[in-house]
């Protein structure tokens, strides 16, 4: 069934403020010593975010990677919390003690942000195996990059996902780059989804700039795994706009490659379908930016208003 036009407004809207959200984000890396450590955006990819989020329940699990603001809005997570804790303030989501690379929303089933290459699969198959064992009715989503599908860890949760048959979607956003290397130059084959064959789970390729086909490859990987039928390994073909970190000049991706994605942006895809059915008018799309618009300048207002942690606040929520 393809989604509602509930579904629909619910991914618009993701996408305008994870869109909004990290073009503040842009700016705000200009200015010196505004914000602490590396910054990694995943502007273009929106659709990714939004499809998958929007395709579950609140009661199931992400596990996230480094490109990890689309997908933890999307799931709902506080724009005022997220920007307080990339901030490092003690109101952010964390306390301030995770930064922008850390990120973890457990109020939203966000328990981990992994900025390890390859570390999220094994966490994501613990939590659905924890889910199978509970006779739960939810699932785990794990995205990764296509950097981190040659890394041993992926291939080892893959392959114990599937022997258990375990409640798991394996998402893969492609955005042709690992770092600064191409996708040709570290992977000869044409599709990491081919690679699901070996696992004997399914595979898909879908395009990762079009939010409903994303939703809808969700929604069925999801039944799936309800179902008891095991794990799907779904890759996503999308690009990554802005460089690895701000401080990457992109210097290695061709000019007219990144116009010519940007030209294809899922944004104006979904609104242009939306405006085509007459699910939505011109008027509420530009409601619909404002409010995004203003939810980012309300979380910045409030992270830059608010404390940073107290040097005794260091070893508190700190388990070994």
């Amino acid at each position: 069934m393809p989604a509602s036009k509930e579904k629909k407004l619910e991914m618009l809207r993701s996408m305008l403020l994870a869109r909004k959200f990290e073009e503040a984000l842009t700016e705000l890396c200009t200015i010196k010593n505004k914000i602490p450590g590396m910054m990694i955006l995943c502007t273009g990819q929106e659709a990714v975010g939004a499809g998958v989020c929007a395709a579950l329940a609140a009661e199931d699990v992400i596990i996230t990677n480094h490109r990890s603001h689309s997908h933890l809005l999307a799931k709902g997570a506080d724009p005022k919390l997220l920007m307080a804790e990339i901030f490092c303030k003690r109101t952010g989501c964390n306390k301030g003690k995770s930064g922008t690379l850390h990120l973890a929303v457990p109020e939203v089933n966000a328990p981990c942000t992994t900025t390890v290459v390859g570390g999220g699969p094994p966490i994501a198959v613990g939590r659905a195996f924890a889910q199978q064992y509970r006779g739960e009715k939810r699932v785990t989503v794990c995205f990764i990059g296509d950097g981190a599908a040659n890394e041993g860890s992926v291939h080892e949760a893959m392959n114990l996902a599937s022997v258990w048959r375990l409640p798991v979607v394996f998402v893969c956003e492609n955005n042709v780059y690992a770092g600064a290397q191409r996708y040709e130059e570290h992977t000869r084959a044409a599709n990491i989804a081919d690679r699901a064959a070996g696992y004997a789970m399914p595979g898909v390729v879908v395009d990762g700039n079009d939010a409903l086909a994303v939703h809808d490859s969700v929604k069925e990987a999801r039944e799936r795994a309800l179902a008891g039928e095991g794990p799907t390994l779904i890759e996503y073909k999308t690009y990554r706009w802005r460089g690895h970190g701000e401080n990457d000049m992109q210097l290695y991706q061709p000019k007219d490659e990144i116009a010519r994605w940007q030209a294809a942006c899922p944004i104006p895809r979904l609104r242009a379908d939306m405006l085509a059915e007459g699910l939505v008018s011109v008027e509420e799309v530009k409601e619909m930016e404002a409010q995004a618009e203003a939810a980012v300048q309300e979380a910045i207002r409030f992270a830059e208003d608010s404390p940073y942690p107290e040097p005794h606040e260091a070893l508190e929520d700190v388990f070994a």
